[in-house]
């Protein structure tokens, strides 16, 4: 159960509150808060939320027959049936507002206050999600952690994670990630970390925030609400985080690779391992330790090091967190490595910004054989997006890259760099979207990535990519040619 009764929740979504019986005075605890129909618990609570497919008040009287304690609306009754045409029946207490999005942010805002676990707030241009799971890992060591799924790190994503955590919790560990400002500012409202982690200040949405001087500004924001006893964890490596030596009375801890002198946690003398990680030595003020990086390429050293940093300010010894280094495994999307039986592939097909796909292809590099890189589209890149996926196509070639294949609008630029570049790849193809992509393979599987090959998928979200990926792996499955 959560320690969250319905009379707060009614003062939290400052609501008008409608008793399903005489009986509900609102002192009953509820056992959790969702926005999914299929996931709501008896005694929980129901935010019906309009979707762009699919508009949760259709699911009211549902979740009541499933024992929900309470719903939030922003459609009485009667505008539901006047909706879909059929009664609304067997509805229980609801609190009625204006906007049941605003509602969980409120609900969740309100039982963050209540709460006393440690809560680690991650955000940064690159490497949010990787660095997540790496803090994760090491504080699993010693305490009883809740993470963030997936990549729910935004306005819904972050309060349903708050929504998540339970008394047995002892550090959540929460991703925070926005395209705008403001936005940060409103999930730091609701968080209050008390260790604020930043991983870089990179080239992404600068559509909307144009330049690195104010992504750093609205990442900045996540130390609007941060604990007054709160730490700060600041990557050493990035010139605009470095140049911060003090931000709101607080001194931050730096970490880093041994190149900085501001590093409090270093990790050096790295050995990679190809595809199967690293090894290295960690550095903290009580000593060093040795510690396998299962996850491969250099940016993975610098989540080990933002891991370790946490590690030490929650009480963690270095071999505590050596060990939790090592549990560490990858995110489907987020530089998964798939040994399929034809070919190994590298998932990274969640999302894409310049630093993060030539992180990708610097990984790529490290494979043996021929290395394929299949890349689309870097969305909301602004006025320079032309110039950023060029400079792309220039590093896939300088990596060694033996096929370059590139998918979407955009990515004709990085066609274009890799022609440009001094080093020449030997196959560059380009195709206008993930259908065509995919009808390609089917056609001429063997030719596109050969068998044995390493092959690199990352693009934006939206491109759809995880098509190409499921095609592949049924190759695999199906033993095709």
């Amino acid at each position: 159960m959560m320690n969250l009764t319905i009379s707060e929740i009614v003062q939290a979504c400052s609501g008008r509150f409608v008793p399903g019986g005489e009986e509900e005075d609102g002192s009953r605890q509820v056992s959790c808060v969702v926005i999914d129909s299929r996931q709501v618990e008896p005694q929980g609570v129901f935010i019906a939320v309009e979707g762009e497919r699919v508009d949760g008040h259709k699911f009211v009287s549902q979740v009541f027959a499933q024992g929900a304690a309470l719903a939030v609306v922003q459609k009485g009754p009667q505008q539901v049936e006047e909706a879909w045409g059929s009664p609304a029946q067997g509805w229980g207490s609801y609190i009625l507002v204006k906007d049941t999005l605003q509602a969980l942010r409120d609900i969740a805002e309100a039982y963050r206050r209540k709460l006393t676990v440690k809560v680690v707030g991650i955000t940064g241009s690159v490497g949010k999600t990787s660095t997540k799971e790496f803090v994760a890992g090491v504080l699993s060591q010693k305490y009883r952690i809740l993470k963030t799924e997936g990549n729910l790190n935004n306005e819904i994503g972050v309060p349903l994670t708050l929504l998540r955590i339970r008394p047995e919790h002892e550090a959540a560990v929460v991703e925070m990630g926005i395209s705008d400002f403001g936005e940060m500012h409103r999930l730091s409202k609701m968080a209050r970390p008390d260790i604020c982690v930043l991983t870089n200040i990179g080239q992404s949405h600068l559509n909307n925030l144009k330049d690195r001087e104010g992504i750093l500004r609205a990442k900045s924001e996540i130390f609007d609400y941060m604990a007054k006893d709160g730490e700060i964890c600041l990557n050493a490596e990035d010139d605009k985080l470095s140049a911060l030596k003090e931000i709101q009375g607080h001194k931050p801890h730096f970490f880093g690779l041994g190149k900085n002198a501001l590093e409090e946690v270093s990790v050096v003398d790295i050995v990679g391992r190809g595809l199967s990680g690293s090894d290295a030595v960690l550095r903290r003020p009580e000593g060093e330790f040795e510690v396998h990086i299962p996850l491969p390429g250099l940016h993975m050293a610098l989540n080990t090091a933002a891991a370790a940093c946490v590690a030490g300010l929650l009480g963690l010894t270095g071999e505590e967190t050596a060990v939790g280094v090592g549990s560490v495994q990858a995110v489907s999307g987020r530089t998964n490595i798939l040994r399929l039986s034809r070919h190994t592939v590298i998932d990274d097909c969640y999302n894409a910004n310049p630093a993060s796909v030539h992180a990708a292809l610097d990984l790529l590099a490290l494979a043996e054989g021929e290395k394929v890189a299949i890349l689309g589209d870097m969305l909301n890149l602004g006025e320079n997006s032309n110039r950023y996926h060029k400079e792309v196509g220039v590093h896939a070639a300088q990596s060694g890259v033996s096929h370059l294949i590139c998918v979407g609008e955009e990515s004709r630029h990085i066609c274009q760099g890799a022609a440009d570049s001094a080093r020449k790849i030997g196959r560059v193809s380009h195709f206008p979207d993930v259908e065509a992509l995919v009808e390609a393979l089917e056609r001429n599987l063997g030719v596109l990535v050969p068998e044995g090959s390493t092959i690199l998928v990352k693009a934006s979200h939206d491109i759809g990519f995880a098509k190409a990926l499921d095609f592949l792996r049924k190759v695999s499955e199906d033993g095709q040619s």
